[in-house]
């Protein structure tokens, strides 16, 4: 099961649902990381084995040349919060986090 880490871009009403469905969920919020750059946020996310959940196209622009834990992006309009939990739900229980390695999945 892997990890998620929502950078300050999403909801945290998703990091609540997936927590409450026991999903190893946490923001940037609850991490105490708001107002940190980009990269800042990859580290930290490298730091603590977390797979990024974003709406912030930048990190897949990161993701060409930087090693992470994954990265899953979503177009902040096209999908609601419910559908959100849902689906990286799935890619939670599912995935390992060597298999996020440096993968980059659109939601």
């Amino acid at each position: 099961m892997v990890r998620i880490y929502a950078d300050e871009s999403v909801n945290v009403a998703i990091v609540e649902g997936l927590k409450r469905r026991g999903i190893d969920a946490f923001s940037a919020r609850d991490a105490g990381k708001l107002g940190l750059s980009d990269e800042e946020q990859l580290e930290f996310a490298m730091k603590n084995r977390a797979v990024i959940f974003t709406h912030d196209v930048d990190f897949l622009r990161m993701a060409l040349d930087r090693e992470h834990y994954g990265i899953i992006y979503v177009h902040q309009q096209k999908v609601s919060v419910g559908e959100c939990v849902r689906r990286l739900k799935r890619i939670a229980e599912v995935k390992t986090t060597e298999e996020m390695r440096n993968q980059v999945i659109f939601l």
